[in-house]
């Protein structure tokens, strides 16, 4: 049993009301104004008015899912007008053999000049056969028009599809690089607390292993809910105050989702990272910011820490930022219209700055 799709429906529904209307100037407008009321017009000429309609549905259909999709579209474009030319001469040539079989021209002349002899070899009438080959043309056209968009609409299907599976397979990529990135630097605030304090290093391990289990369950997916991305990040903020001393002061301001809304997780992440990783000294005060708010289905999360050079023994010293890098384009791949990102050092304050602004709707 065949089933169709609305817009499928729709699409049939409007060849057949365009038909319809082609038979409506054919078989009423035309004889109408040949004063209808006035002649009684022959047998003859009713059935080739439906010829033509039946001839230009076959010109129009075979040019549409043939001559076009597998001539013209392939770039044989002389082979497509020569069709074209031999084809309209077919069409021509058919019109003139109905009328002979039927008789048609002779029973045309008895209604319109009853008192003249019919001579079978008197010219044709050629607005008639203008008439004609415009409706060829226009079939032609109509046709060849129909194919092409029909043709525009499937590869842009199969692009937007490719661009899915694209932009999919490269989220899956910068969210594998982004899982062994946070491994690393959570790690190595580890061992620098197993040197200084076992216990506070255990309870790291504890905070971490719960992390992980965000990490590895929430993160496969491509959504989350917003108040498990908050908490994650909770706890990853408790995390690296374990390894802080007194000389940062950290502010943060994270208001709790009063609805949950979806977002991508582990989109914060790399932001945090970046503020511990340059915005923390053993010698020197510094200060981190963190807040984030939620208004109605816009999340705005802001960042400011002091900036620092990194140890030139650390393993961080080597990073290139892949972390932030990673985000940036998830963030533009997954919220391409729906984000805000802005960042940028304020050289007078030796600080560094984040806004980010996204949209969940």
């Amino acid at each position: 049993m065949l089933s169709f799709t609305p817009k499928k429906r729709l699409s049939v529904l409007v060849h057949i009301l365009g038909w319809l209307m082609l038979c409506i100037v054919l078989l009423l407008l035309s004889p109408l104004s040949w004063r209808m009321g006035e002649i009684q017009l022959p047998i003859q000429f009713w059935w080739k008015q439906v010829f033509l309609v039946v001839l230009l549905i076959s010109v129009f259909y075979t040019n549409a899912s043939f001559t076009v999709p597998k001539i013209l579209l392939q770039g044989k474009n002389y082979l497509f007008l020569l069709i074209v030319i031999l084809g309209g001469v077919f069409f021509y040539g058919l019109i003139i053999y109905f009328e002979q079989f039927t008789l048609y021209s002779e029973k045309m002349h008895v209604v319109f000049s009853p008192d003249k002899p019919f001579d079978p070899n008197r010219k044709r009438w050629l607005p008639g056969d203008v008439f004609q080959m415009s409706l060829y043309l226009v079939s032609i056209g109509l046709s060849t028009s129909l194919a092409l968009v029909q043709k525009w609409q499937k590869d842009e299907t199969l692009r937007r599809e490719l661009d899915r599976q694209r932009i999919n397979t490269e989220l899956s990529y910068l969210k594998a690089q982004i899982n062994p990135h946070f491994f690393f630097n959570t790690l190595n605030n580890i061992y620098a607390l197993t040197n200084l304090d076992v216990k506070k290093a255990q309870e790291a391990l504890l905070k971490l292993s719960r992390m992980m289990r965000y990490v590895l369950y929430e993160n496969q997916k491509n959504e989350t809910l917003l108040s498990k991305e908050v908490k994650f990040i909770e706890d990853y903020i408790e995390l690296m105050k374990m390894r802080m001393t007194e000389k940062v002061k950290l502010k943060v301001e994270i208001e709790i989702p009063k609805h949950d809304l979806i977002i991508a997780p582990m989109l914060i992440l790399p932001f945090l990272e970046n503020c511990f990783k340059h915005g923390v000294s053993s010698q020197h005060e510094s200060e981190i910011l963190i807040k984030l708010e939620v208004m109605g289905d816009t999340v705005f999360f802001e960042t400011r820490n002091h900036i620092f050079p990194v140890n030139p023994d650390s393993p961080e010293a080597h990073e290139n930022g892949i972390g932030l890098a990673n985000t940036q384009r998830r963030l533009s791949l997954i919220y391409p219209d729906k984000h805000r990102l802005k960042f940028g050092k304020d050289d007078s304050k030796m600080e560094y700055w984040v806004n980010l602004t996204i949209n969940l709707a």
